[in-house]
C-alpha cells in the first residue's frame, strides 16, 4: 500500500517593482523539492527580460510577458499565482483574463483591488502617507508631478527593503535591480475587474508584520478595502519574506494550495 502525498500543484510566481523571478530562488527550490511545478516569470523590462525601460511604454507591455505565458497553457490547468507587491496588480489583470486557470491566488504584501474602485485608489493612498525621508537614496522620475518611475537606491534595499535578508541576498539584488516605470496613469484606465471572473477566484493574503516598505498599517488598509478569503500575519517578516522566511513561506503556500484545490 503506497503512502499518500500531496497532490503536485503549479505555482506561478509574480515579482515585484524593479525586481525579477530571480528574487524567488529560494521559494522556487523549496517547492520543486516539494515536487511541486514552478514557474517564476520575469515582467517587461525586469530580470533577464530583454527589453529596456524606455521599450515598456504602458502597463500591458510590462505585464506582457506573464500574459504569454498563460496563453501558452492547456486549458484544463489550475493554478497557484502568487504576487508581491507591486505585482498584486499584475496578477489582478491575469485573474481578470484567465480566471478559468486558476484555484487560488495568493497577495504577499501587495495591492489588492476590488471591482468597484479604480486599481489605482491604492496606489495613491500608499504615495500620499509615504514621507520623503522613506525614499532615502531612491531616484524618482515625475511627468506633472505624478511619479512616472524609480531606481531603488543601494540605502534604501540595505535599510528598507532587505531588512532581516542575508548579505548576499543583498548583494544579489544590487546586481540584478533595474529601473521601472510605475505606470499611475494606466493602472487608473483600462482596468476593469469584475465579479464574475476577478471577483469568483479565491484571494489569500499575507501581511508581513516588520515590512518597511509596505508598512502592516497599509497592508491592513488593503485587506479591509478588498477582503480576501483568508489573512495570514507573519510575525517578524519584512518585505522580502520570500528571501528572509523562503522555507515558512513555502510551506505556507503549499498549505494553501492544498486548501483550495
Amino acid at each position: 500500500m503506497g503512502i499518500t502525498t500531496p497532490s503536485r500543484k503549479h505555482f506561478v510566481l509574480v515579482h515585484g517593482l524593479s525586481h525579477g523571478a530571480w528574487c524567488w530562488y529560494k521559494v522556487v527550490s523549496n517547492l520543486q523539492s516539494a515536487g511541486h511545478r514552478v514557474t517564476a516569470v520575469d515582467l517587461g523590462g525586469c530580470g533577464v527580460n530583454p527589453s529596456r525601460l524606455e521599450e515598456i511604454a504602458t502597463f500591458s507591455d510590462y505585464v506582457q510577458p506573464l500574459i504569454q505565458f498563460l496563453e501558452s497553457l492547456s486549458s484544463d490547468e489550475k493554478l497557484v499565482l502568487v504576487g508581491h507587491s507591486f505585482a498584486g496588480l499584475v496578477i489582478s489583470v491575469a485573474m481578470e483574463r484567465f480566471s478559468q486557470l486558476i484555484s487560488v491566488t495568493i497577495f504577499i504584501s501587495a495591492y489588492m483591488p476590488n471591482c468597484i474602485d479604480p486599481p489605482s485608489l491604492q496606489m495613491n493612498q500608499y504615495f500620499k502617507n509615504l514621507k520623503p525621508a522613506n525614499y532615502k537614496d531612491c531616484r524618482f522620475t515625475f511627468k506633472d508631478e505624478v511619479p512616472v518611475s524609480i531606481e531603488l537606491g543601494c540605502d534604501y534595499l540595505a535599510r528598507v527593503m532587505y531588512e532581516g535578508c542575508q548579505p548576499e541576498d543583498l548583494i544579489l539584488a544590487k546586481m540584478l535591480i533595474r529601473p521601472s516605470k510605475l505606470f499611475l496613469d494606466d493602472i487608473s484606465k483600462d482596468f476593469d475587474l469584475t465579479e464574475d471572473k476577478y471577483g469568483s477566484i479565491s484571494r489569500v493574503y499575507v501581511i508581513c508584520e516588520k515590512d518597511q516598505v509596505m508598512n502592516e498599517e497599509f497592508q491592513r488598509y488593503v485587506v479591509k478595502d478588498s477582503p480576501p478569503n483568508e489573512v495570514k500575519t507573519v510575525p517578524k517578516a519584512g518585505h522580502m519574506i520570500m528571501l528572509s522566511k523562503s522555507k515558512d513561506l513555502s510551506l505556507y503556500l503549499q498549505e494553501v494550495a492544498n486548501r483550495y484545490p
